[in-house]
C-alpha cells in the first residue's frame, strides 16, 4: 500500500472494538442466565472450547474497559445477551442480568466509550425454541419484540446506537453451521420462511427503537463478502451477480427499500417456495425505516458460472486451520465459487484483501445512501505468548493498516462512515474454531485444552492501534 496519500478521517470518527455475548461473556450458568441454542452448538464443534469459559469477560469487564480506555477506544460494540435478560417463558425480568449491562455500559460511558449494542447474536434462548418454536413458529416474534422492548427501557437511556439481528444473512445462508436449520425437513425452501420471520424480528425491533428510545438509531448488520467475478465472460458476471443477491443483497435491499425485490420474488417463484408473507406483514415492515447500516467485512470471493448440469456442492468452512480445507460450492445453474489467485489467504483459507473494503463501502454507499459502521473486520491467527512475555502479532498489524487504509480511501471517494470497529477487543472464541483462531488486540491466557489464568496480555497490535486511533488515523 501507498500509505504517502494518508486519507483524513471525520473529526468525531468512532474508533473502536466488537465482541458478543456468547463469544466472550462465559458464566453461561451464572446469575440467572439460562441455556441458549449457542450454548449446545458451540458444545458440538470439538476438539474446540464451548462457550462456558470463553474470555471470562463476565467476571473481567472491569479489567477489559479499562484496557479500553488506554488504548483509546471511543466505541465498543458488544451484545446483550437475551437469555440473561429474560430467562424463561415467564417473561420475567432478571436482575442480575440487567445489573450486569448496566455496570458495563455505565463503566464505558465513565471512560468515554460510546455503546454500540447488538441486540440479537446468535444466542436464541433454549427456552424460545423449546416453548416457542424458534425462528421457525411466529410466536417468537412477540417474544423478541418484548426482550427489544426490555432492553430498550432499561438501557435506552444511555444507549442510541442499537444494532438488530447479526449476519442475518449468514444465518440463513450457513443455517446448517450455525443451528438455524434444527427441525427442518427442506431447508432449501423452509429458510426463507425463517428469513421473513426474522424480517419482522427487525421491524418491530427497529419501530420499538424509534418509539422508546429518544434520539436512539437503529439499523441491521450484514455479513458482507463483496464478490468478483472469475473473468471478463459475461456468464460469470451474471453468476457474481446472482451469489451477490443470495449471499448479501436481497437482505440489504429489503432493509432499505423495505420490500422483497424482484430478483427474489422471482427465484421463489422459479423454486415453488413460499415465504408465508401474510396480510399486513409488509405493511408493518413499511414502518421499519433503519437509520444507518452496519457491516462485518472480513474478505471478499470470486463467483463463476456453473452449468444446470453440474454436480451440486455445498460451502464447507475450513475448521482446522490448515491451508487448503475449504470447500468451495457449486450451485448448478446459479454460481459457483472459486479461489482468487490475486490475493493471500489465512491459515483458515479467507482471503485478505483490504480492497474489498473500499468496494463493499462504495457499493453500500451507491445502492442505498445511508451512513455505515463497520461491526467486524479482524485478522485471525494461530497465537501463543513468546518467550520475552509478549505477543507479536505483525500479520494482525499489517491487516488492520491495510484495511483502515481503504476505509479511508472510500470516506475520501464520498462514502459516510462513522465508525470502525474491529473484531476483536480480546481474543474470544471463534464461531466454529473455538480459542485456537484468536482475533483480539488483547491476548487472553486459555486455550482449548485448559482454561488457564486468562491473564490479559497486550499484544504488539495493541499499542500500534491506540496510537493509531489516537492520531485520528494520521500515525500511519
Amino acid at each position: 500500500m501507498n500509505y504517502q496519500e494518508k486519507p483524513r478521517f471525520p473529526k468525531n470518527f468512532m474508533w473502536g472494538a466488537s465482541s458478543a455475548a456468547w463469544q466472550v461473556e462465559g458464566a453461561v450458568n451464572e446469575d440467572g442466565r439460562t441455556p441458549a441454542i449457542i450454548d449446545l452448538n458451540s458444545q458440538t464443534k470439538k476438539p474446540y472450547a464451548d462457550n462456558s469459559v470463553a474470555a471470562d469477560h463476565y467476571h473481567h469487564y472491569l479489567e477489559d474497559v479499562s484496557l479500553m480506555a488506554e488504548c483509546g477506544l471511543s466505541s465498543y460494540r458488544f451484545s446483550i445477551a437475551w437469555s440473561r435478560i429474560i430467562p424463561d417463558e415467564s417473561r420475567r425480568v432478571n436482575p442480575k442480568g440487567i445489573e450486569f449491562y448496566n455496570h458495563l455500559i455505565n463503566a464505558l460511558i465513565a471512560n468515554h466509550i460510546t455503546p454500540i449494542v447488538t441486540l440479537y447474536h446468535y444466542d436464541m434462548p433454549c427456552w424460545v425454541d423449546e416453548k416457542k418454536g424458534g425462528w421457525s413458529d411466529r410466536r417468537v416474534i412477540d417474544e423478541f419484540e418484548y426482550y427489544c422492548q426490555v432492553c430498550f427501557e432499561n438501557f435506552g437511556d444511555r444507549v442510541k446506537y442499537w444494532l438488530t439481528l447479526n449476519e442475518q444473512n449468514m444465518q440463513i445462508v450457513y443455517g446448517d453451521w450455525l443451528g438455524v436449520s434444527k427441525g427442518c425437513s427442506d431447508w432449501f425452501k423452509e429458510k426463507w420462511k425463517i428469513n421473513h420471520i426474522m424480517n419482522l424480528c427487525h421491524a418491530k425491533a427497529v419501530i420499538a427503537c424509534h418509539r422508546m428510545v429518544p434520539g436512539g438509531k437503529i439499523g441491521p448488520v450484514p455479513g458482507y463478502v463483496p464478490i468478483y467475478p472469475e473473468t471478463c465472460n459475461p456468464a460469470d458476471q451474471i453468476a457474481a451477480m446472482n451469489a451477490e443477491e443470495l449471499t448479501q443483497k436481497v437482505w440489504n435491499d429489503f432493509y432499505v427499500f423495505r420490500e422483497y425485490n424482484g430478483f427474489i420474488r422471482r427465484y421463489w417463484k422459479e423454486y415453488g417456495i413460499d415465504p408465508d408473507i401474510r396480510p399486513q406483514d409488509m405493511e408493518l415492515i413499511q414502518q421499519a425505516e433503519i437509520d444507518f447500516i452496519a457491516l462485518n467485512c472480513y474478505r471478499s470471493n470470486v463467483a463463476k458460472a456453473a452449468d444446470k448440469d453440474s454436480e451440486i456442492k455445498e460451502l464447507q468452512l475450513n475448521k482446522s486451520g490448515k491451508k487448503g480445507e475449504f470447500v468451495y460450492p457449486v450451485y448448478p445453474g446459479i454460481y459457483a465459487l472459486a479461489p482468487n489467485p490475486y490475493v493471500q489467504t489465512n491459515d483458515w483459507d479467507w482471503e485478505i484483501d483490504p480492497v474489498a473494503m473500499r468496494y463493499m463501502l462504495r457499493y453500500i454507499n451507491d445502492h442505498y445512501h445511508l451512513p455505515m459502521m463497520i461491526t467486524e473486520n479482524g485478522y485471525g491467527a494461530h497465537e501463543e505468548i513468546a518467550e520475552d512475555g509478549g505477543v507479536h502479532d505483525q500479520q494482525r498489524i499489517h491487516f488492520l493498516r491495510d484495511q483502515i487504509f481503504q476505509v479511508g480511501l472510500a470516506i475520501e471517494d464520498g462514502c459516510e462512515v462513522i465508525a470502525y470497529n474491529p473484531w476483536s477487543f480480546t481474543d474470544l472464541l471463534s464461531t466454529g474454531n473455538g480459542m485456537a483462531k484468536r482475533y483480539g488486540l488483547v491476548f487472553v491466557n486459555t486455550t482449548d485444552a485448559e482454561v488457564r489464568d486468562l491473564k490479559r496480555i497486550k499484544k504488539d497490535s495493541f499499542d500500534w492501534y491506540s496510537k493509531f486511533i489516537k492520531s485520528n488515523g494520521k500515525a500511519w
